[in-house]
């Protein structure tokens, strides 16, 4: 399968998060998608470097504000101070319920609370180049589909798919699975899919195509009643105006069995054929893995070959993003599963 990876994925290296209230060392690292690249190469793969430059699309799935902010943030930040080179700005105020988002603050950090959802998305100098890179091979996967691949694997991060128009979170800045459904409509295709199989609920996703029928979201995850990202998720959430019924959640308890999750993936994957798609794209987020150490879901590295097999059963020019997954050494093992199962089957 080809494969798309740039090595400027690796600027985008914070040094610690907040997370559940502490200082830790990140999770989500360069590491990550290096696992998965060496894995790949040794099945293999062939890998190419991102040759669609993504910012026209990149215009149509997030507001022009938040890119502006996003690519010109760390030189904003050193304006402040030179030796603000040496920290990592996080936000520490968010405009809430009866508070304004309609004026854009001068503070830096303030507009830093503007266009994040949370403070689990540490900014760095390489953040925008990295995310950029990541939204470029989004946009290569769905020209590549154009030109006739079968299936197209971005192995980029950061992930995206927290990522909303306006604003960040979850360690997602650019939404590449968006962006990828976005180019495949642009090159061409009538109806997209993406189907979400991430631990953690796409929310980014969902509210980017909400109010749209012309792209369906499907997400099985964490419920959100006790998981990240909490506020969105719920299977009531069924999408709004032309896009009513275009939104399927299937949230699932913590430490669910496969059995359980598989069924779930069986609704999606009937709902995905229902909306009769012309394409489709897959978040993959592999931290539904046993041994991730921030999700509670219970698979094992051979489910997620018969995740790539039920997959290619769909029949559909297929992209595939990487997204979370953050037992980093098993990540390049349980991604080749996936993309193993899928052309295995087709």
């Amino acid at each position: 399968m080809i494969t798309l990876f740039s090595e400027r994925h690796a600027l985008h290296a914070p040094a610690f998060e907040f997370f559940r209230g502490e200082r830790v060392p990140c999770f989500e690292t360069p590491a990550r998608a290096v696992f998965v690249q060496q894995r790949l190469l040794q099945g293999g793969h062939e890998l190419r470097e991102p040759h669609v430059d993504s910012r026209a699309v990149l215009g149509q799935v997030h507001d022009a504000p938040y890119l502006a902010f996003l690519e010109n943030a760390w030189d904003d930040w050193l304006a402040l101070d030179a030796d603000n080179a040496g920290r990592q700005p996080f936000p520490s105020v968010w405009p809430v319920r009866t508070l304004r988002s309609d004026v854009v603050p001068l503070n830096f950090i303030a507009r830093l609370g503007l266009y994040s959802m949370d403070n689990g998305s540490p900014l760095v100098a390489g953040t925008w180049e990295a995310a950029k890179a990541g939204a470029d091979a989004a946009a290569s996967a769905a020209a590549l589909i154009g030109e006739g691949a079968p299936a197209v694997f971005c192995c980029s991060r950061p992930p995206g798919h927290h990522a909303g128009a306006g604003f960040m979170g979850g360690y997602c800045y650019l939404n590449n699975a968006a962006i990828a459904a976005q180019a495949l409509r642009n090159g061409g295709a009538g109806r997209v899919a993406v189907l979400d199989v991430d631990y953690h609920h796409g929310n980014g996703t969902q509210s980017i195509f909400y109010r749209r029928n012309d792209v369906f979201f499907a997400s099985l995850h964490g419920d959100p009643l006790t998981e990240y990202p909490f506020f969105l998720g719920h299977a009531d959430e069924e999408g709004e105006g032309e896009g009513l019924g275009f939104n399927l959640n299937l949230p699932l308890p913590a430490g669910c069995s496969a059995a359980d999750w598989f069924d779930a993936l069986e609704q999606a994957c009937l709902r995905v054929a229902a909306h009769r798609s012309d394409a489709l794209v897959v978040s993959l987020g592999l931290d539904t893995f046993a041994g991730d150490p921030i999700s509670k879901f219970s698979l094992q590295a051979g489910d997620f070959r018969r995740l790539g097999q039920r997959l290619a059963a769909l029949g559909l020019p297929t992209v595939f993003v990487l997204e979370g997954g953050y037992a980093a050494q098993a990540l390049g093992h349980n991604a080749a599963q996936v993309l193993e199962g899928f052309e295995g089957e087709r």
